[in-house]
């Protein structure tokens, strides 16, 4: 492979685990779910990908508290620690397919999951002083991150490769995520408050399709930032075509790969929108 691929070859994606975190529950919303907690400064709410709090989000949760920011992570799902290729994957995957909290079929829906992650962005915000939280959203709670935003406490929302609604169809791509009142909110909020979000994807990548993208950078403009990961056949990065993890499992600590890069950049927008200018 050119350039860094002959530093990166035989890594292996960062993994990490539990030590270090507390752990208690956090009801909201009419759900209660044990909430991860680690580091000092402004907030910043992880919520994981299928399927669950695997060795790859929690090594990511360790660099965002490296960087400076107190983490939190709801376990929404799957055994916390497990791996994410495990015997338990595909059944914390259909539980979440099937759960009406997540609504993963459904389009223009308010996800009853979103009110408890605000709630939790509140709760953050309160505990931490900032001006505002962070929200990283990834796979199957990738939209989840810009639907909390509709509460004034996010100001930083991240949406890595958002999956839900599952793409069966063009009106199921096409879908933002979340109910139409929802975005007029993040539209309103985007015009008026200057709210922006960060999203990112690997081009080849059927789990967060390009139409999703298309929708809310329609509707959002300049406000939505996308980082579109190269997957096609023989890419410069090496992906496979089943890449679609950008910020856990395809990441190699390698300065130029560019999914270790699309990571930096998560950093620098958190601290651009949660860190007071000195």
């Amino acid at each position: 492979m050119p350039g860094f691929q002959s530093d990166a070859a035989g890594q292996a994606a960062p993994e990490a685990d539990l030590t270090g975190w507390s752990r208690e529950p956090f009801t909201a919303a009419g759900f209660t779910h044990d909430v991860y907690r680690k580091g000092e400064g402004p907030g910043v709410v992880l919520i994981p990908e299928m399927p669950g709090v695997h060795p790859g989000v929690l090594a990511l949760g360790n660099y965002l508290v490296a960087n400076g920011f107190t983490v939190v992570i709801p376990s929404l799902f799957g055994t916390p620690g497990a791996p994410a290729m495990s015997l338990g994957a595909a059944g914390s995957m259909l539980r979440g397919c099937v759960a009406k909290e997540f609504a993963a079929f459904a389009t223009n829906k308010e996800r009853p999951v979103s009110h408890y992650l605000r709630a939790l962005a509140r709760d953050l915000k309160e505990k931490t002083g900032g001006k505002g939280v962070g929200v990283i959203g990834q796979c199957f709670t990738g939209g989840f991150a810009l639907a909390a935003a509709v509460d004034d406490s996010v100001l930083a929302p991240v949406l890595s490769q958002p999956s839900v609604p599952i793409g069966l169809s063009g009106k199921h791509k096409r879908d933002p995520g979340m109910s139409e009142g929802e975005l007029k909110i993040i539209e309103k909020r985007a015009a008026e408050d200057g709210l922006c979000a960060l999203a990112l994807r690997f081009s080849k990548d059927p789990l967060a399709p390009g139409e999703r993208f298309k929708t809310l950078k329609d509707r959002l403009g300049d406000a939505f930032e996308v980082i579109e990961l190269d997957s096609s056949p023989g890419n410069a990065g090496g992906f496979g075509r089943m890449a679609h993890s950008v910020l856990t499992l395809e990441v190699r600590e390698v300065d130029g790969q560019p999914a270790y890069e699309a990571r930096k950049r998560v950093v620098q927008f958190l601290k651009e929108r949660l860190v007071d200018p000195e």
